[in-house]
């Protein structure tokens, strides 16, 4: 039971990164390529429907962590405390951005909004990539759980490239996706950005690659079991497609394509953390398993019958979002008109 509720673990984050990492990215993206005030809507009008739906899947992984693995929750929030507040200070000011930028008419005050969403957007997207590059290599903290760093330490040359990774990967997710949704000079700039940031993010995953022989242990699973290897396999199928799909100018393919490797990014470090959820870098017998922080086998039981009648759920309303949704935006105030 421990094993299915880590694969859901897995599972939830990997969503959440997908779906939330397009508007992180065009939130990064909209000092860039917005020149006037039309644009900035329609940078908005293309994730509003959108945004609020995907935080759900961030309160789900957050939840299911809490529920199913109390004491793998405990010491994350212990160990990891500074980074998860300030991405928690992030995505407050980034919604309040979002939310707010419409009720005012007054130019310095909608700025001031928008700056609060491009600064939480790029504050969240760094900072997620740094926890799990740490997380990935493992956390200095004892058999009590007590840390022995600071956010400093967290701030070293491997969270530090899993940060830019994370932010490079969102930055074309966006792109994409506003190439997808948007037309003429908005839609020209995100294009020309997806191909520079498809370059960079090809080269990062490399360099990321190859550094996580080093400084984590995550290869291990996959060298006992190398059928594994589909999942890195499937990280490389997405990163090729997306590009391809860009020089073809195939918005939604690339999309999917970009989704693909993002959801199989998250599913490699995961995997190759199993069974651990959250190493120590002390000691590996100090780590926060799923064996020694899973709740009772009867609640893991009563949520796992809760999960597989409300996941389906919220999958059908997004999917459903998504499809009434689904066409170019405008930049007026009404926000939508129907596309192909």
């Amino acid at each position: 039971m421990e094993t299915v509720w880590f694969i859901i673990w897995g599972f939830l984050w990997g969503v959440y990164f997908l779906l939330d990492g397009f508007d992180f990215g065009a939130g990064i993206l909209m000092p860039f390529i917005a020149r006037e005030e039309t644009d900035r809507r329609k940078i908005f009008n293309s994730i509003g429907p959108f945004w609020d739906g995907n935080e759900v899947w961030l309160i789900t992984a957050g939840g299911v962590t809490f529920a199913a693995f109390p004491g793998a929750y405990a010491t994350m929030f212990s160990t990891l405390y500074s980074p998860l507040m300030l991405i928690l200070f992030a995505l407050i000011i980034r919604g309040a951005g979002l939310a707010m930028r419409g009720e005012t008419e007054n130019p310095s005050v909608r700025r001031w909004w928008d700056r609060s969403f491009v600064i939480g957007s790029f504050v969240a997207a760094l900072l997620f990539g740094v926890a799990f590059a740490n997380i990935f290599s493992g956390i200095l903290f004892d058999g009590d759980g007590v840390f022995h760093g600071s956010l400093l330490t967290l701030l070293n040359p491997y969270g530090l490239l899993g940060g830019l990774l994370f932010l490079i990967f969102f930055l074309m997710h966006g792109a994409i996706w506003l190439a997808f949704k948007t037309e003429n000079q908005l839609h020209d700039r995100a294009s020309l950005l997806s191909g520079w940031f498809w370059v960079i993010l090809t080269a990062l995953s490399v360099i990321f690659l190859i550094l996580t022989v080093f400084a984590t242990d995550l290869y291990a699973n996959y060298l006992n079991n190398p059928l594994l290897f589909a999942i890195p396999a499937l990280m490389v199928t997405g990163l090729v497609f997306s590009g391809i799909f860009i020089r073809q100018k195939a918005w939604k393919k690339a999309w999917f394509a970009s989704s693909l490797y993002i959801f199989s990014s998250t599913l490699f470090g995961v995997i190759g953390m199993y069974p651990s959820l959250l190493p120590s870098s002390i000691d590996p017998a100090f780590s926060r398993t799923i064996h020694n922080s899973a709740s009772s086998p009867l609640t893991l039981k009563i949520m796992l019958v809760v999960v597989l009648i409300f996941i389906p759920l919220v999958i059908v309303y997004q999917a459903w979002a998504y499809r009434i949704f689904r066409g170019k935006v405008s930049g007026d105030i009404s926000g939508y008109h129907e596309g192909v």
